[in-house]
């Protein structure tokens, strides 16, 4: 007798290995032929509704492992709200307008000056498709279901349509202007940039003290006088039109061997000490509000700078007398403003000084006129003191350039009218990252007005026309005229037409005694596609408004969850969603920031042919994703590992199971005492 043959070993077709890269491409190409993602759907049509809103990735490149992890995880939560029993439709979603579209295009060959606007638009349209088609191929081979065969991309048709009525509709209510104000400029973008497009990094900037002596001293200060001031940005002086102190503050009037100067009492020791200098006499002290309207000579050119009040002026750092140049700063523009100061900007789009600087100034980059500006006032003995500083400085998150602030035309859209709601909005949605309802409410509070125009090609025209004065045509039947235009040409009609096409057959306005009228050459900031993405794609498809949840990464508290409330809010009187998830970053194994230049990204497709997509889903739902998240070879061989435990489980108990029928199934009631127990 073989005792072999007396053992009742499992049984089961089910293979110990996955054999995942190869096996899996066959699963999804099911799952596509079968229109898997139509009928799970389905099947739960007419009944209770979890409508998911997809934050659209940029159409440019491969979808990195941040998008991968965002991606499964949106998927999991579909398909279990989907086996709850609810009807759970996804429509997956691009962001396909913006720069770095421009830029790619220009770098594979594109002669963008041999071409008209409406072609070079066409030529980023197409670019634009094929990223489109690559990444969605990634998506589905990683297993995601999502109704792929009818995606939202923000440059459909009814898309930009919807743009345009979201647009008119804020535009009729007030809250879109044109203003000239100092607004995030990138001279290597030259445009406009939103605050989501701006990153901080640590900059060494020189940092000078100097003297403006006093012109008019209003029988305060005689002429000998000197306030100090102290700036970051030398560049700016040559625009400077007044020096600002806080009203409450104490100010000294000090003898020193460079003369009589004035600044903040508290400061009084540590500048002397700054500037080298040993004779202190402190003469007379005043308060800030007794010095309002003193002129003072600019150093530099033939000119006043007066002397005014602002709240923002603080003892930490500097003098206590604020060089203010309206058109290079906000603080500087709203006490400005206050004072009848003029907007005056002598840097250029591409941040060059212009001509009204001086010879010795004029097309020079600002970085450079920073050493100009500064040789010349040392020259002309009003230069106390140069050092450098170390300090975090705004930057193009697209070119990671440095960028300026600088006062040009632009259309804003205005946050001061509904912040309030926008706040008590904010306090109505369920941040499931509790931290996240502080955050977008801090930012909410206390951000300015929205700048919503770029000076570039490729995006959703601002639908404004000119009449012959300049005056900006805001008319509802304007408006909806080239709505209609972009549903049924989309947005290049704007450039392929001329105003007579774009204005109703026989328009005519007081304004334009002769009929001519201009149209507006900005596109809109491309926040303002993603974020009127509610009402293009849900509301458009008939979808309920506000949708049920809104997830994506940490960073879009400032980006497209701040967007999309402010539009949301503008065009339908409340937030856009009722629930708000985000996630952390995704670090390298050591937890620092992957980027190209350090060689640590993961290529997350790389990770699929080696590992399958199923130890990638398997990561990206096990791990604490709501903070940043490490990845790793190490990492998915632990995972890999995980996979196979899990695997070898379940072929176990199927072995134990291959004999069984239904049939075998017997009541506990009839079992014997022992069997029952066990």
């Amino acid at each position: 007798m073989n005792y072999k043959d007396t053992l009742l070993m499992p049984k089961t077709e089910f293979e110990m290995r996955g054999n995942l890269p190869k096996k899996e491409p066959a699963y999804v190409q099911r799952w596509q032929d079968s229109a898997m993602y139509e009928k799970v759907v389905k099947q739960n049509e007419g009944k209770d509704t979890f409508v998911f809103h997809d934050g659209p990735p940029y159409a440019n490149g491969n979808m990195h492992i941040g998008h991968m992890m965002n991606k499964v995880i949106k998927d999991v939560i579909c398909r279990y709200k989907n086996m709850e029993g609810f009807y759970t439709p996804f429509i997956p979603g691009w962001d396909t307008h913006g720069l770095p579209i421009e830029n790619a295009i220009q770098k594979l060959g594109v002669n963008r000056k041999a071409m008209t606007t409406a072609e070079f638009r066409e030529k980023c349209r197409e670019y634009a498709l094929e990223q489109v088609h690559k990444q969605m191929e990634q998506c589905i081979r990683v297993g995601t279901f999502a109704d792929y065969k009818h995606p939202y991309l923000t440059l459909m048709p009814e898309f930009e349509a919807n743009q345009i009525d979201v647009f008119a509709k804020m535009a009729m209510e007030g809250l879109i202007y044109k203003g000239l104000k100092p607004v995030y400029w990138s001279p290597s973008s030259e445009s406009a940039l939103a605050e989501a497009e701006v990153e901080y990094h640590d900059v060494k900037s020189p940092t000078i003290f100097v003297k403006f002596a006093v012109k008019d001293g209003k029988g305060i200060l005689d002429n000998e006088t000197s306030f100090v001031i102290w700036t970051t940005t030398p560049w700016t002086i040559p625009a400077n039109l007044a020096i600002c102190l806080n009203a409450d503050y104490t100010y000294a009037l000090v003898q020193s061997e460079k003369g009589k100067l004035l600044v903040l009492e508290e400061l009084v020791d540590s500048l002397w000490e700054k500037f080298g200098l040993e004779q202190k006499e402190i003469l007379q002290r005043f308060k800030g509000s007794e010095l309002e309207m003193i002129t003072c000579q600019h150093p530099l050119y033939d000119r006043e700078s007066l002397v005014i009040l602002g709240d923002h002026v603080t003892a930490e750092a500097g003098t206590g007398c604020v060089h203010t140049a309206p058109g290079f700063g906000m603080d500087d523009f709203v006490v400005g403003q206050k004072y009848g100061l003029d907007i005056y900007c002598n840097v250029d789009a591409h941040g060059k000084m212009m001509e009204d600087c001086g010879e010795w100034l004029a097309g020079q980059y600002v970085d450079d006129a920073n050493k100009t500006v500064t040789m010349k006032l040392d020259e002309l003995g009003v230069l106390l003191k140069l050092e450098f500083i170390t300090h975090s400085y705004p930057h193009d998150w697209r070119t990671k350039k440095p960028i300026i602030f600088r006062a040009t035309d632009q259309w804003f859209c205005s946050i001061d009218k509904i912040r309030e709601k926008l706040l008590s909005e904010i306090d109505k949605v369920n941040w499931l990252n509790e931290w996240g309802h502080v955050r977008i409410y801090n930012m909410i509070r206390d951000r300015g007005d929205w700048c919503i125009s770029r000076q570039r090609s490729w995006g959703v025209p601002i639908p404004i026309i000119y009449c012959e004065d300049g005056t900006p045509i805001m008319e509802k039947e304007v408006f909806e005229h080239i709505s209609h235009l972009f549903r049924e040409y989309g947005s290049n009609v704007w450039f392929e037409k001329d105003e007579n096409f774009l204005l109703p057959e026989g328009y005519t306005n007081e304004h334009s005694p002769n009929g001519i009228f201009r149209k507006e050459k900005d596109i809109m900031d491309v926040w303002f596609d993603s974020g009127s993405s509610h009402t293009g794609v849900m509301k458009e498809r008939g979808y309920p408004y506000p949708v049920d949840l809104y997830f994506e990464g940490s960073d879009q508290y400032r980006g497209w969850f701040n967007s999309s409330l402010i539009i949301g809010t503008a065009a339908h009187g409340c937030a856009p969603y009722k629930t708000v998830l985000s996630h952390g970053f995704v670090l390298d194994g050591k937890g620092n920031k992957m980027s190209k230049s350090l060689g640590n990204t993961v290529d997350p497709i790389k990770m699929v042919n080696q590992y399958g997509a199923d130890i990638l889903r398997l990561w990206a739902t096990s791990i604490a994703y709501q903070s940043d998240v490490r990845i790793s070879d190490e990492i998915m061989k632990q995972v890999a590992e995980n996979y196979r435990k899990m695997r070898n489980t379940m072929r176990f108990v199927l072995g134990n199971l291959s004999d069984f029928k239904s049939c075998d199934v017997v009541e506990t009631s009839k079992l014997e005492g022992v069997d029952q127990y066990m």
